[in-house]
């Protein structure tokens, strides 16, 4: 089985551009065929998708339209009284993935807010989810979750593996199911070997970097990678990689471990 990886565009490149849209050609110019970001809203439809074009690459992943970023909001699919606002945002993530022809959609679940107790989160969250598969399976999109640890996002809703897994056995459709990113799973729970077999079934894309820095994939870490891809291998996953790190030198020339493991773009 051939691994397939994608760049970040919202962590790779940063060092040349602080414009995502010409990180696009950059990651084309370091050799990759595909890319992956969180959020392209702050640009028009067209000029997103004639960056993407220009520069000849797939777009494998998007996130869902999060709400108001400037409030601290990371997604909307737990907020109760908000659920016309979570569907219409829905209309919206999915206007910018068809014109990309880009099949994966990461729902972020948003976060608690210190001092606001809502006990009607996580039947809202769940709804939502079941909503949002349901019209993703209409319009050949999948729907992503990811636990994300609490030492990176403080509060925010989904940080548990296990129930994250949970909920995308218990909606139970193919247009449902987990992002894992390796790093998070680390800072979570650990036991990678057992926890990576027991998810791959539900899992629907896969990011990576080196825990507890975020750095390459091959720097000095809690995780050793070698091993990681080679039981991803072993394991038929074949989906894209992507990776979502944060280079400590040029973005282009912290590849080199791709080559140097036997793997290409």
């Amino acid at each position: 089985m051939v691994l397939k990886f994608c760049a970040n565009l919202s962590f790779m490149f940063t060092e040349k551009t602080d414009n995502l849209l010409e990180r696009y050609q950059l990651a084309s110019q370091a050799g990759f065929k595909a890319v992956e970001f969180t959020f392209p809203y702050q640009f028009n439809v067209e000029d997103v998708v004639k960056a993407k074009s220009a520069a000849n690459v797939d777009q494998i992943l998007i996130n869902a339209f999060p709400g108001d970023l400037e409030r601290g909001e990371l997604g909307l699919a737990i907020m109760s009284g908000r659920q016309n606002e979570f569907r219409e945002s829905l209309e919206k993530t999915m206007e910018y993935a068809a014109a990309l022809d880009c099949k994966k959609i990461h729902i972020m679940a948003g976060k608690k807010f210190s001092g606001i107790v809502d006990t009607a989160m996580d039947d809202v969250y769940k709804d939502n989810l079941e909503y949002a598969a349901k019209v993703f399976k209409e319009k050949g999109f999948v729907g992503l979750i990811e636990p994300i640890s609490e030492v990176v996002i403080p509060h925010y809703f989904m940080n548990s593996v296990s129930k994250a897994l949970q909920l995308v056995k218990e909606i139970n459709s193919d247009s449902l199911k987990l992002q894992l990113d390796i790093f998070h799973l680390q800072l979570i729970e650990g036991n990678l070997t057992n926890r990576i077999k027991e998810l791959l079934p539900y899992i629907g894309h896969i990011q990576i970097s080196q825990a507890p820095t975020r750095d390459s994939p091959d720097s000095e870490g809690e995780i050793n990678y070698r091993y990681i891809l080679k039981l991803l291998e072993d394991l038929g996953y074949e989906g894209f990689i992507g990776l979502e790190y944060k280079p400590t030198k040029a973005s282009a020339d912290s590849i080199g471990w791709i080559k140097e493991w036997g793997y290409s773009l």
